[in-house]
């Protein structure tokens, strides 16, 4: 669940060329990352985004991952591999990190996270998607990357919880605890 790579056009909100200290961060978290901003009126793949997460909800709770290494609770998710579209990898990433596959088709493309990440405050850009389960979820198998998995309600408290995605999904979750 690296997020990583090129963050967009230099000029572009989120590019390479700007400074994430130019603004005032909507929500900040553990790993002194911050999103900078949530943009819901570009449409998918006009930006070039460097990682893909996902919220899946089962009912009133949201999937999230314990990330090994960074003992963090995150959205599951990660960065885009050669070739592939944002899309793609949300719907990979969510399969290989908890074993819950959801189709391409029933991602649904929520908008672009402009974020900064560590001291160096590195600006990404990340596209957000989100489904819906309406099957009992599956068992979860720890692997080498994830060593659990939760369906939060939004109520308990975690250690270590990344408040970026959890804002993330709250703005896009209007009944959701905020």
């Amino acid at each position: 669940m690296e997020r990583d790579g090129d963050s967009g056009e230099p000029g572009e909100p989120g590019g390479p060329g700007e400074e994430a200290g130019s603004r005032r961060p909507l929500a900040t978290g553990p790993r002194q990352m911050a999103l900078l901003d949530f943009d819901t009126r570009s449409a998918e793949d006009t930006r070039q985004a460097g990682y893909a997460l996902v919220t899946l909800w089962h009912g009133e709770r949201l999937l999230l991952v314990r990330v090994r290494g960074r003992d963090c609770w995150e959205l599951p998710g990660g960065r885009l591999e050669p070739g592939e579209t944002a899309r793609q990898a949300a719907a990979r990433e969510l399969r290989e990190e908890t074993g819950e596959f959801v189709a391409e088709a029933k991602l649904r493309f929520l908008g672009y996270a402009t974020t900064s990440l560590g001291p160096e405050r590195r600006v990404l850009l990340g596209a957000l998607f989100g489904a819906e389960v309406a099957e009992a979820p599956g068992r979860f198998t720890a692997n080498d990357e994830i060593s659990e998995v939760r369906w939060w309600d939004g109520l308990e408290a975690l250690p270590r919880l990344q408040t970026v995605d959890t804002h993330l999904a709250s703005l896009t979750r209007r009944e959701w605890p905020r």
